[in-house]
């Protein structure tokens, strides 16, 4: 709460000086009376008068001993972010996304289900960190540029739907994108996260050369792999076992990792996924804001203004009454 505080508060203490001094000092030695043989009639009407010059001597001291105190204002405190880290989620949204096979509790819930469910919970945790959000599948696209506004990244999140942007699978793109957003970035730590289930089918950019020059611009990508793998299903005679995530690719996304310095993780249900941001969390710990600051506005300056002004009417008061 904005509130005003004095800084020089012991200042206060010399209120009483005035009087300390008054007391203290030897008494003025009376001057012999001067007789005249006649006074003028009117001469008695020009007397000061002593107690308005007394009240405005005090509310001057009053002044004064308050600009002595040094007021000042302060603001509402400002938490500033001296240092801050950009950090770009890509996400695969193939047609491949909205395979069944991502275990939540008790049920199977689709691939892309399970990361809206999961990476929401990773981006509140994302605080004093700039995000953005790359989107692809036929073509790569910004959906959010780097913010520090996390609500609108997970909004944004959520209300991405399958086979918007296409069916395949354009992995170097995304890359290539995310690391468009990082090249006119100040930020010490650039960071992405890839997350797909599948291969790269398409786009200009060949994932490898894309985690190459985003090592260039010196981002670390961290690559998610996301697919049950195998898992038994109802067949029409008998259960058989499946290989769900047949299509993933997971020699390149180890070596784009290893390209930038980053890890691959592997996620089977949403369990793991929750544990793979999580360790992501605790590799790229979130920047923490540690500077907090006040404005402030010294007042001084008025009750010294004011005395200035009740010493001036004090001496003409003076001069038109002796």
């Amino acid at each position: 709460m904005a509130d005003i505080e004095f800084v020089w508060w012991w200042m206060i203490f010399a209120l009483p000086l005035p009087i300390a001094i008054y007391k203290l000092l030897p008494p003025s030695q009376q001057r012999s009376p001067i007789y005249l043989p006649s006074l003028p009639e009117s001469g008695g009407g020009h007397q000061p008068k002593q107690l308005t010059a007394k009240i405005l001597s005090v509310l001057i001291w009053l002044c004064l001993v308050l600009a002595a105190m040094r007021p000042v204002w302060f603001g509402e405190p400002i938490i500033a972010q001296p240092k801050h880290r950009d950090l770009m989620l890509v996400v695969d949204l193939s047609s491949s996304m909205s395979t069944e096979d991502m275990r939540q509790d008790d049920e199977f819930i689709d691939r892309l289900s399970a990361v809206k469910h999961v990476l929401s919970h990773f981006i509140d945790q994302r605080q004093g960190d700039r995000l953005g959000l790359v989107l692809f599948a036929d073509h790569a696209y910004l959906q959010t540029p780097l913010t520090l506004d996390r609500q609108t990244i997970r909004q944004q999140l959520n209300r991405t739907i399958l086979r918007l942007i296409g069916n395949r699978t354009a992995i170097g793109e995304g890359i290539g994108l995310a690391t468009k957003t990082f090249i006119d970035s100040d930020a010490p730590q650039r960071v992405m996260i890839l997350l797909s289930d599948g291969t790269n089918t398409a786009g200009v950019l060949d994932p490898i050369e894309a985690a190459k020059i985003a090592k260039k611009y010196h981002a670390t990508i961290y690559t998610v792999g996301v697919g049950a793998g195998e898992m038994e299903v109802d067949g029409l005679f008998m259960r058989r076992t499946v290989n769900t995530a047949q299509d993933l690719d997971e020699k390149t996304l180890t070596e784009i990792a290893n390209i930038t310095g980053g890890q691959y993780f592997r996620a089977r249900n949403s369990q793991e996924l929750a544990e793979i941001y999580q360790t992501i969390n605790d590799l790229e710990p979130v920047s923490v804001a540690d500077q907090t600051w006040r404005p402030q506005t010294e007042w001084f300056g008025l009750p010294l203004a004011l005395a200035l002004m009740l010493s001036v009417i004090l001496t003409l008061f003076r001069r038109n009454h002796v």
